[in-house]
């Protein structure tokens, strides 16, 4: 999620656990340590491929993030003892600030390896969009009126109700992610096509229009869905350029990010370029993660043994206004097929 959203939800839980003894630097201890696990988009690994599919990683990791909530507890235990909470109260505290920062991860599309070290593929449950206002809102509330009205001595309801109200839609958006794919899952089992990998994502900013992508050999296939639909999804079949992809067979790089998206690429020739796409992240057409990885010359191509991401071309406003309009009408024309195409066109 994004930093506010990470900030504002520590901040909640150490302001709901021990604002009554810490007060107002309750909940910037909480800010802090809710977005420290986002520090390691510092580390330079080498390339785009390798700061893509290295982040979220030790970082992230359930285990690693255990063992420093310990070693925080110990070193605030020594430094600045209080006698007003036990160091058990502490330490549930900050793991709990911590931990639930790579949690929330792990319920966008990026991919968060939660079990690091262990070399298990990214875990991206994919039911709530990076930014989304509805989540972030009632934490962000609670903490603001925190700051005004300070918290020492006084129970923490405002913020404990945050928390609850917040979880709940977190859950909701499960349901969502269910009903998408069941509707698609319906249309395919009635077309008799096999999908290789399903994966489905909420529309920019909302939690009611969501994006299916059906990975089918070398074609995908794209569909929306919102919760007001009454008739089935409208599938748009798509090439892969998969027949590119054998230029990438001696790759590292491709081999990473096959792991880390589950096989959720689409391949273009542009020019002289060959580029890859992440079709998870993003709208169809518009996707922050694509990478230039081959070069041709003289007829030959060449993965490039160093990987940059090419610039990001957000959907304009436009694009967001019929999202919002194909929410609620299910009517709303979107040309999904034509949007896809802006992959084809020169960076």
């Amino acid at each position: 999620m994004d930093s506010l959203t990470q900030a504002v939800l520590g901040a909640s839980i150490q302001g709901a656990l021990l604002g009554r003894w810490q007060g107002r630097r309750a909940l910037l201890y909480g800010a802090m340590l809710g977005t420290l696990p986002d520090l390691d988009v510092v580390i330079d690994y080498g390339d785009a491929v390798a700061d893509m599919t290295y982040h979220r990683g030790f970082s992230h990791s359930l285990l690693v993030l255990s063992l420093l909530a310990v070693a925080i507890t110990l070193l605030a235990r020594w430094l600045r003892p209080d006698p007003g909470y036990s160091g058990r109260r502490l330490f549930f505290a900050v793991w709990l600030v911590l931990i639930t920062h790579p949690l929330l991860d792990a319920f966008t599309s990026y991919g968060t390896q939660l079990f690091w070290p262990l070399q298990t593929p990214p875990i991206a449950w994919s039911s709530i969009f990076i930014i989304d206002p509805l989540y972030t809102v009632p934490l962000l509330v609670a903490v603001v009126v925190g700051l005004v009205r300070g918290l020492r001595d006084r129970p923490q309801w405002l913020a404990i109700s945050a928390l609850c109200l917040s979880s709940v839609y977190l859950a909701s958006t499960l349901a969502g992610k269910w009903m998408a794919e069941q509707r698609v899952q319906d249309v395919l089992a009635e077309r008799g096509i096999q999908s290789d990998v399903l994966f489905s994502t909420p529309t920019p900013f909302n939690s009611l229009l969501w994006r299916v992508t059906v990975v089918d050999g070398a074609d995908y296939h794209e569909a929306l869905v919102s919760w007001f639909d009454e008739r089935p999804p409208r599938l748009e079949r798509i090439p892969r350029g998969t027949e590119l992809a054998e230029r990438l067979r001696d790759s590292p790089q491709h081999q990473r990010l096959e792991w880390f998206t589950h096989g959720v690429l689409r391949y273009d020739q542009v020019g002289d370029q060959l580029i890859v796409t992440d079709l998870r992240l993003g709208m169809t057409g518009y996707h922050p993660f694509r990478f230039v990885m081959a070069e041709r010359s003289d007829g030959q191509w060449q993965p490039l043994p160093w990987v940059d991401r090419l610039p990001f071309s957000r959907g304009g406003a436009e694009q967001l206004q019929v999202l919002w309009r194909r929410i609620w009408d299910e009517r709303q024309p979107i040309a999904l097929l034509a949007w896809s195409r802006a992959l084809q066109e020169k960076p």
